[in-house]
């Protein structure tokens, strides 16, 4: 009687326009009662369709297996549940989802048949309930077809955009997925079409779309595009590498991922930066592939792009290859380094015609260092105009002119062989840190807890990681003296610094912001928790071999609390500093920070810095920090030993 008024319910909710046909009751109850016997609601296929996740309370219990009850969807789109109360109910989805198996609305541009909006759910139903076509027709889903059609799905490569640290919504990197069509090959492989998950909007502002982010201000919805504009977009553009994860799915496997990206196409989730972002809901579109797939359920706190790619290669049987793609810039920087100093100079007069293509200097040289010059030339030319510099009278021109004296050549492409790196983006060290340590401020002892949420900073390992890039989020620092004191030492939610290095051919700036919480001197002696917010910007440069990087920045400083004079201090500075790698283990980086606080409680503070971090392994590393700062004429001198676990 119960599935009975369900299902009448649900019919009388369902919109107007969503007609149905002669329902064969006594069938349809028959259905529901085999998928109560069946409990198909509590399968992991059925919940993985509808998204749904443990309520927050509700969580705790399940892990101590007191109970199994309380879920919630994460769809946020009213249209993609289909009972009154389906978001939170997957029987009473399920049931209603029967149910509207029996519309007979035609399939138009603006609208389809149940069974064809929700053809992975009506895919999976049928392999579990083995429907009678006789008293539950068949739908004809054309448009799905044809969108099938045109993928001609052979496989799918998950796509992993590496870390662009200027762009708020690509600081931790970017996946996609990417299908591979049957008639395609390496060469045609742009070609194919990639599935994407992203916020939808075009907010042009790093701030607002930050704060947006962080409070799911935008909706995220799933979109489908030609893999060739996002390669364009990452690759030329963005200058960002690009990493292909081939995944081990057979030809069914892939037909319950393309079949839910179709149901959940029209449909949005509320986005959040750090947990259900791109990485997470590409993961539970992936996990439909195989029904003991769980990956999304480690992450419901936050879901770094490098983790869950991580997530899905240590599946067994899930990845067959992984193929490194280098960027635009990626491949002009080796082209330079194969270059003399000569011939970059060549280079850099060509690319701004300066010196004009057919200039005797360049035409001395052997036939293949003049193919090598004009090729670096030609990336240059491409990687300046992408990035929207005008310095070039005619670039079209000038393309031409370059394109054409190469042609005239007859050698082989000078292109040069970029190694892949040797650490896979989802083998790097783990984004997450605690640190235990003990030191001594001047003649107090003291022990430190160091927890940080996510994800990496300048003293770690670059391996899988971008260089010169730091972006942490929730670091707390918690501190005991042996005089008894315990107390918060430094709490920062954000803090980002992107070192750039910089030459004759890449000028990117460097910045850096933090905001969180930090001990300040007062005038009075106290050591008040101030509310600090710093930035700056400068440049950064490199050795050659990348052991080395040195920066300049230029710094703008303010503190908040009440026990500093006038309850404010607002300054500006510069800090200069050096990374060094002595070994590919052992990591060093020197800074000095001078900064004159002018308005609220004036004072010049001095910060001397070294910080020493061997590697032990992957995730485990020794650290060694010496201060020695100043503030009102009065010197601390602090060092601390601390072991760093990563996970």
């Amino acid at each position: 009687m119960r599935s009975i008024c369900l299902i009448i319910l649900a019919m009388l909710w369902l919109p107007q326009h969503r007609a149905f046909g002669a329902t064969d009751h006594s069938y349809l109850t028959e259905l529901v009662e085999k998928s109560r016997q069946l409990k198909l609601s509590e399968r992991q296929e059925w919940l993985k369709l509808g998204h749904y996740v443990p309520n927050f309370i509700t969580l705790g219990l399940i892990t101590l297996g007191l109970t199994s009850q309380g879920v919630h969807g994460l769809v946020d789109s009213p249209q993609f549940y289909t009972a009154p109360d389906g978001k939170n109910n997957p029987q009473a989805e399920l049931e209603a989802t029967l149910a509207s198996f029996y519309s007979d609305m035609a399939e138009s541009s603006t609208q389809q048949n149940p069974q064809c909006a929700f053809v992975a759910r009506y895919a999976w139903l049928n392999e579990q309930l083995d429907f009678d076509p006789q008293r539950l027709p068949r739908q004809d889903c054309k448009r799905y077809q044809q969108w099938h059609a045109a993928l001609n799905p052979d496989s799918l490569t998950l796509i992993f955009a590496s870390a662009y640290i200027n762009s708020p919504s690509s600081m931790y990197g970017h996946p996609l997925i990417r299908v591979d069509a049957k008639d395609q090959n390496e060469q045609t492989r742009l070609l194919a079409y990639a599935i994407t998950f992203a916020a939808n909007t075009d907010e042009s502002n790093g701030l607002a779309f930050a704060v947006n982010g962080l409070f799911g201000g935008y909706p995220g919805v799933f979109s489908n595009m030609p893999y060739y504009l996002k390669v364009r977009e990452y690759s030329a553009l963005e200058n960002r590498d690009l990493w292909e994860y081939q995944l081990n799915l057979n030809a069914e496997e892939i037909d319950r991922v393309l079949r839910h990206a179709w149901e959940l196409g029209a449909n949005h989730f509320q986005y959040f930066f750090f947990d259900e972002n791109c990485s997470y809901h590409l993961l539970g579109l992936l996990q439909v592939a195989r029904p003991e797939l769980d990956m999304t359920s480690e992450f419901r706190w936050w879901a770094i792009p490098a983790d869950t790619v991580g997530a899905i290669a240590k599946q067994p049987n899930m990845v067959k290859q992984v193929v490194f793609r280098p960027a635009n810039a990626t491949v002009l920087r080796h082209r330079l380094r194969q270059l003399s100093e000569a011939e970059r100079d060549l280079v850099k007069g060509i690319s701004i015609k300066r010196i004009a293509v057919d200039d005797p200097t360049l035409h001395k040289l052997p036939a293949n260092r003049v193919a090598a010059v004009l090729e670096a030339s030609q990336d240059y030319l491409s990687y300046r105009r992408a990035l929207g510099k005008n310095d070039v009278a005619d670039p079209a021109g000038l393309t031409h002119e370059l394109l054409t004296a190469r042609n005239r050549l007859d050698v082989a492409a000078q292109t040069p062989d970029i190694p892949t790196p040797k650490t896979h983006p989802d083998r790097g060290h783990g984004s997450s840190r605690i640190a235990l340590g003990a030191g001594r401020r001047d003649e107090q002892a003291f022990q430190e807890l160091k927890v940080r949420a996510t994800y990496h900073d300048i003293m770690d390992a670059d391996d899988g990681y971008a260089r010169g890039a730091q972006v942490e989020f929730f670091s707390l620092a918690l501190r005991h003296y042996d005089l008894g004191t315990t107390r918060v030492e430094k709490f920062t939610p954000v803090s980002i610094l992107s070192l750039a290095p910089r030459d004759e051919f890449f000028q990117s700036m460097s910045w850096k912001i933090a905001a969180g919480w930090q001990r300040t001197r007062a005038r009075t002696g106290q050591e008040p928790l101030a509310f600090a917010l710093d930035g700056g910007t400068g440049s950064a440069w490199s050795n050659e071999q990348d052991t080395a990087l040195w920066y300049v920045l230029l710094d703008g400083s303010s503190r908040h609390s009440h026990a500093l004079e006038k309850g404010y201090a607002l300054g500006a500075g510069a800090s200069i500093g050096g990374l060094f790698d002595l070994t590919p283990r052992w990591r060093m980086h020197s800074y000095l920070r001078n900064t004159q606080y002018l308005l609220g409680q004036r004072d010049t503070a001095q910060i001397l810095g070294l910080e020493q971090r061997l590697a032990l392994s992957t995730n485990t590393a020794v650290r060694l920090d010496v201060v020695r700062q100043r503030e009102f004429k009065r010197s601390d001198n602090t060092g601390l030993l601390s072991i760093l676990f990563y996970f």
